[in-house]
């Protein structure tokens, strides 16, 4: 009895390697740290614990810039992920890799799911498919930027709601600054915010060839007139004091949630993070805009990243990486995502199921990201897709923050930008011929 029992155990223990060995992994690179990263776990863990044929392995890969690196690398070692998570500046790079990736749309084919693009918000679908419509990555995390203010400050400076145009922003500023605040306003992210989404949220051009979509022979365009005026009124407020420079990333966020600026625009990711941090009342309003440009407000663009199917890999790991798509784009998967980290709602549906479930009764504002990116999409207000344009981000905030310290006067850094970032769009159209959009 007693070797019986040993060799049921035995046995037992042999089904249990047979079907472990049986489980196929599917390797998923990403650049989420700290919580956002534990979330990124948790969602793993819960696709894989609804079935047994596929197991997701996430792996944190550093910052994008890293985390793309390390997926250029795998692909030349011909060793890559199955799935790379890429931020959208990165999306011409993946475009134009020749060989490298395999599109959404032909790996959702694949797995034999239904794969319907209208089913997400236009201004996602609009950034990450084709000229046919075709998806070319699964968009993940999403967002867009939207207006903080300080609600316990204004309420300080009799002031009842929040500044709709970019005239009432200055007025805001200044009684803030009256009633003892140490900054007005500050902005993060300030080319993808006041360059990018300011814009599209005017329908007006920022490059040629539709800001990138129909070709890599696009030249930048963004010192228009809208945009020195712009830089203008923020130089003149920098001057004035009713501005302050936070930094290149999310550094100005901290500047809000400690209570130093009454106003922020960032991204609706920030969200979260302010809540947590911020020891007053605060509100969330749509940006501001120039009521003079006729149409405007149209809508703001993506920012966040999307997740990339890498060549080369056999059509049962393809099956699986379908399959989890198909999981993360359940409207309850999606409107879970959106409602603990504070990115855009990506489909319509997740939407849907956020309002119905009285969470933006319970947080006001959370909405208003959404809503800025569900109007109809124009000429000008698709979003931004060119090459080398984390080398274009670089050179606009090199020649904003000679703007901030008065070294050079608005078109003169703008025209220099529009210069610079024309020779790297042209570095990256030489080696991309034929490259398609």
């Amino acid at each position: 009895m007693h070797y019986l029992t040993q060799g049921a155990a035995a046995l037992g223990f042999c089904f249990v390697s047979a079907a472990a060995a049986a489980q196929t992994e599917i390797q998923w690179w990403h650049a989420m740290s700290g919580a956002l990263g534990e979330r990124v776990v948790e969602f793993a863990a819960k696709f894989n614990a609804e079935q047994k044929d596929y197991k997701v392995v996430p792996v944190f890969k550093g910052s994008y810039d890293e985390t793309l690196a390390a997926g250029r690398a795998a692909f030349q070692a011909k060793n890559p992920p199955h799935i790379l998570q890429v931020f959208e500046v990165g999306t011409a790079t993946m475009m134009a890799a020749k060989g490298a990736i395999k599109p959404v749309h032909e790996v959702m084919s694949i797995g034999g799911r239904k794969w319907d693009p209208t089913t997400y918000v236009p201004a996602v679908t609009g950034y990450y498919t084709d000229k046919s419509g075709r998806m070319l990555s699964m968009p993940f995390n999403s967002s867009t930027p939207v207006f903080f203010y300080n609600k316990d400050v204004f309420k300080k400076a009799g002031i009842s709601a929040p500044p709709k145009t970019w005239r009432d922003v200055q007025e805001v500023a200044e009684k803030v600054k009256a009633a003892g605040s140490a900054c007005g306003f500050t902005t993060g992210w300030q080319s993808w915010v006041m360059l990018e989404n300011m814009s599209a949220w005017h329908n007006v051009p920022f490059a040629s060839r539709a800001n990138g979509f129909e070709g890599t022979d696009a030249k930048l365009e963004f010192n228009t007139d809208l945009m020195i005026r712009h830089i203008a009124l923020l130089s003149a407020w920098a001057k004035g004091e009713l501005f302050t420079y936070g930094g290149r990333r999310n550094e100005a966020e901290a500047k809000f949630f400690n209570g130093e600026c009454a106003m922020l625009t960032s991204s609706s990711a920030a969200y979260a993070n302010i809540k947590k941090n911020a020891k007053f009342d605060f509100g969330v309003a749509q940006l501001p805009y120039y009521e003079e440009y006729k149409g405007a407000p149209y809508n703001t663009i993506i920012g966040g990243a999307a997740l990339w199917v890498m060549a080369g890999k056999k059509d049962h790991d393809y099956k699986g990486v379908a399959r989890f798509f198909d999981y993360l784009a359940r409207p309850e998967v999606q409107a879970e995502w959106h409602q603990v980290t504070g990115y855009v709602p990506i489909t319509k549906a997740a939407y849907d199921v956020t309002k119905k479930s009285g969470f933006y009764d319970k947080n006001p504002g959370f909405d208003i990201s959404i809503r800025q990116m569900s109007g109809k999409t124009q000429s000008h207000s698709k979003g931004v897709r060119l090459g080398n344009f984390v080398q274009i981000r670089a050179i606009i905030d090199e020649e904003l923050e000679a703007v901030w310290a008065g070294k050079k006067v608005p078109k003169e850094a703008l025209d220099e930008a529009v210069k610079r970032g024309n020779e790297q769009l042209r570095r990256f159209e030489a080696a991309n011929k034929g490259a398609k959009s």
